[in-house]
């Protein structure tokens, strides 16, 4: 089955989509994105992904370039042109194209991008049975890591030397030496109480919407949640670790720098909540393949 994109309006194959060259996403990673995994038909927190990129173009003066309800139907309708029931869309808005300057444009329209990629497996057998391992990095991010923007570079070279280490992913540590969140996830433990431990949102770290749905499950099922910091120390001190993010959903990690958490292998609350989410999607996710008008 061919690829499609969608770029300003018009659905295209993937390998003719394209933007202008002075387009500021490009030019100046002046635009903001969201990812939204799709499970078995179903968006996974299209909400709460609206609701983020929302906020993100608020903060950078950016309007809408579609209204919310339209560009979840243009995500439904890629979703269809590609044949997709597990994968995940990449939706992107840039402040437009316009003559190179710093200063916003007074007349640019937003661009919008949307990809669509299939997905076999969100994670590898072995992944859940053995679990993941991580590295540590400074963290180098600029002050606004509550906006999710294009602007991804320290977030690429933290990615880059987890795979150079053999790692999965590389959790990010500020001046503080406390933990922020993972290059592209945020970062969990949970305690020898039980107690189920994550950062607070702040500018710090992006308020993942996997985490906040993580919150909510682990709270009705009973679980002590703490939203705090935490130490590389006191990680591989806990009973488990785990990241999440809209691909991994819960990930357990077993090894940070080489050195075992807990007993090395995923550990139960992990796991219970990996499931819990799945639960979730499949109960009220939308979008579903049976709801998209052909």
């Amino acid at each position: 089955m061919a690829r499609w994109a969608y770029v300003n309006g018009r659905y295209l194959p993937h390998r003719q989509a394209a933007v202008h060259v002075e387009d500021r996403g490009f030019q100046f990673a002046d635009g903001v994105y969201e990812v939204v995994s799709l499970l078995d038909g179903r968006f996974a927190d299209m909400d709460g992904h609206m609701e983020r990129l929302g906020r993100s173009l608020t903060e950078l003066r950016m309007p809408w370039p579609v209204s919310p309800r339209t560009l979840e139907m243009i995500a439904r309708e890629l979703v269809r042109r590609n044949g997709i029931m597990n994968g995940s869309v990449y939706i992107q808005v840039t402040r437009g194209v316009a003559p190179r300057d710093f200063k916003f444009p007074a007349d640019a329209k937003p661009t919008l991008v949307l990809t669509a990629k299939r997905v076999t497996a969100f994670a590898k057998p072995e992944q859940l049975e053995k679990g993941v391992s991580v590295i540590t990095v400074p963290d180098i991010r600029w002050g606004r890591c509550d906006i999710k923007t294009v602007g991804l570079l320290a977030p690429v070279l933290a990615k880059q030397q987890a795979a150079e280490s053999g790692a999965y992913e590389a959790w990010m540590i500020d001046a503080d030496g406390l933990v922020t969140e993972g290059s592209s996830s945020n970062a969990w433990i949970v305690t020898g109480e039980g107690r189920v431990v994550t950062r607070p949102p702040s500018n710090r770290i992006l308020n993942g919407i996997t985490r906040l749905s993580l919150l909510r499950l682990a709270a009705a099922r009973g679980l002590p949640v703490e939203e705090r910091s935490f130490t590389v120390a006191e990680a591989l001190a806990a009973r488990e670790a785990f990241l999440s993010s809209a691909g991994t959903f819960a990930m357990p990690v077993t090894r940070i720098d080489g050195k075992p958490v807990g007993d090395g292998k995923p550990g139960p609350v992990t796991m219970a909540l990996r499931q819990a989410y799945l639960d979730y999607v499949a109960g009220h996710g939308t979008g579903s393949m049976a709801e998209t008008p052909a």
